[in-house]
């Protein structure tokens, strides 16, 4: 923040503002301490109702899941997938409590000391509601996996909305979901499981099953999984032993084909680890065992060519024939037909590429296919390596994809031109917008290493992917390996339900009770009109400021103005804490510009413009705003020729200064 005060002004800081939030209460206080008497409370004993805490959705009333309610001594408690706390702490009863409130995409208002929260009159059997303000596109729904999904709900003695609300299978945890239609039934497998009785449990595989949703499943309310469990209740490996001897085995690209006897059968590619992996392959699922057993073992470890190492299977058609396309190399670039000769036969796969036919990636030598006119050809290939959306950007670095050169992978914020990197992705057609959807988790995203998940749609799986835009958002904290529900899209496929494993996996965040290492529901509107995708009307973009000379009206000794446009989103500017203040780039020349990027630390300019100079003298408005609440701006106008960009900031958020993670402006060379 722009500023800190010390342990002394904090205390009397603290001290005016519960004064003058609270002065009944004070008093309140101060009166009963004075006339007390009797048995001291600690020693009574302790009999209260619980008091209900019910934290919503501000825009649909729905309960939040995950939010963590801290009081002032650190007590903290969180919502479950009702968004309930069923609170009953000695000593806090009957008592005015300041919980300060926070979710990962929903915020409540920040008073002038920053601090977000609410102060409750806590009362036995007494209730309160709080709204948070939701920040993702995204709604958060429930938590699908894990012990006590609806634990307060049921302290409360409310009926949860499924029938195994507090432990199901004695699971604790699951990694990683994959889901598929087969036999009239929704089945459903994850990779590592954690159970109650050892902090080792199944590194093999774990399933279950569940209704369709034509059968009554309904995933606005929830899942009731019937988990394939073994004798003492926990829920079984469900991939035997295997030649290869690894103890560990994981699935993904669930995949359905008819057999010889044209029964419908259910395939899986599969990886083995020990931890390093030893083998891939496919396994076949065995209907009257209700486990899955070896197909085949592919030849080496380390081949391009395999499916299984990673990712979702999606089923479509192209030319008349049915395919499975998979995300292992973060977008859909391997397929193969949908046959089971085809599926068990390495050499049958297809990897999309402009490789020339039979080759592989090689850098500098990589060798381009080109029809007689010149033109880059794309398309699916045997036995050719497929692009990744880094080896595609370095070939368009080296020269060798040109300008003029249509690009698959290079998948670029809609708002703001910043580069979208992709881990992982699920992608399926959606005739709601007549377009494949992606949902999509990027790697290195700015408030989380694997916790950022975006939006995006191309008319083929293989794409071209080229506009995404943001609909969750972490702090701290991964959200991987995504998975979109097909089978629930609802009202022609405007709604549509995904979910992926929460976890402080990669991250140094502490683990959130009960919610970590599980898998969370969201559901996205896709008629909400911040999905539109199309860019802003120009040529591309360039960010022109990183590196660039930078200074300000005035800085903190440990956050100088060069934290902001040095390219690292985890340094930053904060100035003193009054106004006005400003930060301004000198981009080395004059430049053709049309936006700026301001990503906000918690303190925030509330009213502020954007300027340009020729001279950093003369100053020009190109945007001014009295009304910002932080997080990041995107500010989009008339392209102007200029050298100088500056922020001018009027008045200030909080009582800290203002402080930016970064100040990035964008035009032509």
């Amino acid at each position: 923040m722009g500023m800190r005060l010390s342990k002394a002004s904090r205390i009397v800081a603290g001290v005016m503002l519960a004064a003058a939030l609270f002065p009944g209460n004070f008093a309140a206080a101060g009166a009963a301490g004075a006339s007390s008497a009797g048995k001291p409370a600690q020693s009574q004993v302790y009999n209260q109702e619980l008091f209900k805490i019910h934290v919503v959705d501000a825009e649909t009333g729905r309960g939040i899941p995950a939010v963590e309610l801290k009081t002032t001594n650190n007590i903290r408690y969180y919502t479950d997938s009702a968004g309930n706390v069923a609170f009953d702490e000695p000593g806090l009863m009957k008592q005015t409590v300041f919980f300060h409130i926070s979710s990962h995409g929903y915020e409540v208002p920040a008073d002038m000391f920053g601090y977000r929260g609410q102060a409750v009159d806590v009362t036995p059997g007494g209730n309160v509601t709080i709204q948070m303000n939701r920040i993702n596109l995204a709604e958060r729904l429930y938590r699908v996996t894990g012990q006590g999904i609806y634990r307060d709900t049921v302290m409360l003695g409310e009926t949860p909305p499924i029938e195994e609300p507090l432990l199901n299978g004695k699971v604790m945890g699951q990694d990683s979901v994959q889901t598929i239609k087969y036999k009239n039934k929704l089945y459903w497998f994850w990779g590592d499981t954690d159970r109650p009785s050892y902090p080792l449990g199944n590194f093999r595989v774990t399933g279950a099953t569940s209704k369709l949703p034509e059968q009554g499943l309904d995933l606005d309310v929830g899942v009731d999984l019937d988990y394939i469990t073994r004798e003492d209740g926990f829920a079984k490996s469900l991939v035997p032993p295997l030649p290869d001897g690894a103890n560990i085995a994981w699935i993904f690209g669930l995949m359905t084909v008819k057999d010889n006897n044209g029964e419908e059968r259910l395939l899986a590619a599969y990886s083995t680890h020990d931890p390093n992996p030893r083998s891939f392959g496919i396994l076949i699922f065995n209907d009257e065992k209700q486990e899955f057993e070896q197909l085949v073992q592919f030849p080496g470890t380390s081949d391009w060519r395999y499916a299984g190492m990673g990712g979702q299977g999606t089923y479509y058609e192209d030319g008349g024939k049915g395919y499975y396309i998979f995300t292992q190399y973060e977008y859909p670039n391997i397929r193969v037909e949908a046959k089971m000769d085809a599926i068990v036969d390495y050499t049958q796969y297809e990897y999309f590429t402009p490789l020339a036919p039979g080759t592989t990636y090689a850098g500098a030598n990589t060798q381009l296919e080109r029809d007689a006119e010149g033109k880059l050809v794309w398309g699916w290939k045997k036995n050719t390596q497929m692009l990744t959306q880094e080896k595609e950007k370095e070939l368009i670095g080296l020269g060798l994809i040109k300008a003029d050169d249509e690009r698959y992978f290079q998948l670029k914020d809609v708002d703001s031109g910043d580069e979208v990197q992709i881990a992982q992705s699920s992608v399926e057609w959606n005739e709601y917008r007549h377009s494949y959807v992606m949902i999509g988790q990027e790697k290195f995203g700015k408030t989380s290493l694997l916790g950022e998940i975006w939006f995006s749609e191309a008319p083929a799986p293989n794409g071209p992917w080229k506009s995404a835009k943001k609909i969750i958002t972490h702090d701290e904290y991964s959200f991987y390996n995504p998975s979109q529900h097909e089978y629930f899209i609802k009202d022609g496929g405007r709604y549509l339900y995904f979910e992926a494993t929460f976890t402080n996996t990669f991250t140094n965040a502490p683990a959130m009770p009960r919610y970590n290492y599980n898998q969370m529901m969201y559901k996205l509107d896709l008629a909400n009109p911040e999905l539109n995708l199309a860019p802003p009307e120009g040529p591309e973009l360039t960010e022109l400021a990183q590196g660039k000379a930078i200074t300000a009206s005035s800085s903190e000794s440990s956050h100088p103005a060069a934290d902001a446009n040095d390219g690292n989103g985890q340094t930053r500017w904060a100035s003193d804490s009054s106004d006005p203040q400003w930060i301004q780039v000198d981009l080395g020349t004059t430049s053709p510009i049309s936006r700026v990027k301001l990503d906000w630390e918690v303190a925030y300019g509330k009213a502020y413009k954007i300027q340009v100079s020729d001279d950093g003298q003369s100053w020009t408005d190109v945007y001014s705003t009295t009304s910002g609440d932080g997080g990041t701006d995107i500010v989009n106008f008339d392209e102007i020729t200029a050298r100088y960009v500056r922020m001018y900031g009027t008045q200030r958020g909080t009582m800290y200064g203002y402080s930016l993670w970064e100040f990035k402006v964008f035009g032509r060379n």
